[in-house]
């Protein structure tokens, strides 16, 4: 079979993920950015920040805060809470960084994660990929399946300047990589913006907020990420979260 019948045979998805990953490679080291993997295959993250909030969003909300999406057990004695968008590159940093550990410490009941998911890209650079992505990972929760959805938005996140994420197609077509995720409910979900004002009222609410850089990563209300004298590694972020469970004791 010649080259060009394999690719054929290949699934759109796949050959679309390994296009993203082309680009995704050739642009971060066009622009020099590392992400090095210690010998123990921990990312250590040296205060990344990807994006500054420029300003409110240009489609205005009613003026009161929307509630975050939240993950975990009620009863967890501590609170994680990520400001994050899904076109920020330093968000897509430190979500493949962290987030086997923040999964475990959800599991173990030990922490709560409060997701607020924010458009300020779409704002600086132009686009609405922030804010449809935000769309439909709001439907995704709606499914019940917003952490496996969360996860692959942000592994197949293309390269900044590039906004796919503004193809809701390309979005539906993710979720088919998700199993029970990708149904008429989340497809007229994630079509008809059932949560787009939702995610204005959020990225308002951020950009009127002492933060105004994403991610922004509170523990318990304290900023805990991108200082560069005292990086956060997954280590230091379990340590910080057992310590704050055993304080709330």
């Amino acid at each position: 079979m010649s080259h060009s019948s394999q690719e054929g045979s290949r699934p759109a998805v796949a050959r679309l993920r390994e296009q993203r990953e082309r680009e995704q490679a050739s642009h971060k080291r066009r622009r020099g950015l590392k992400a090095g993997l210690v010998a123990a295959g921990v990312l250590a993250v040296v205060g990344v920040v990807g994006y500054a909030a420029a300003g409110g969003s240009q489609e205005k909300g009613d003026g009161k805060a929307a509630p975050p999406v939240t993950e975990g057990k009620g009863r967890a004695p501590v609170t994680l809470t990520i400001y994050e968008d899904f076109r920020c590159p330093g968000c897509a940093q430190f979500e493949l960084a962290f987030k086997d550990t923040v999964h475990e410490l959800t599991d173990e009941g030990k922490v709560r994660v409060e997701y607020h998911l924010v458009s300020i890209i779409d704002g600086n650079m132009g686009g609405n990929g922030s804010k449809y992505a935000a769309n439909a990972a709001h439907c995704a929760k709606d499914a019940e399946l917003f952490t496996p959805y969360h996860d692959l938005l942000y592994a197949e996140q293309p390269p900044e300047q590039e906004d796919a994420f503004a193809d809701k197609e390309h979005l539906i077509e993710l979720a088919g990589e998700i199993p029970g995720l990708d149904s008429p409910e989340f497809r007229s979900c994630v079509q008809n913006g059932t949560h787009d004002t939702r995610v204005t009222r959020t990225n308002d609410a951020f950009t009127a907020s002492e933060y105004n850089a994403t991610p922004t990563v509170l523990l318990n209300g304290e900023s805990l990420y991108g200082d560069p004298a005292d990086p956060l590694t997954p280590e230091s972020l379990r340590a910080k979260v057992e310590k704050a469970a055993a304080d709330a004791a």
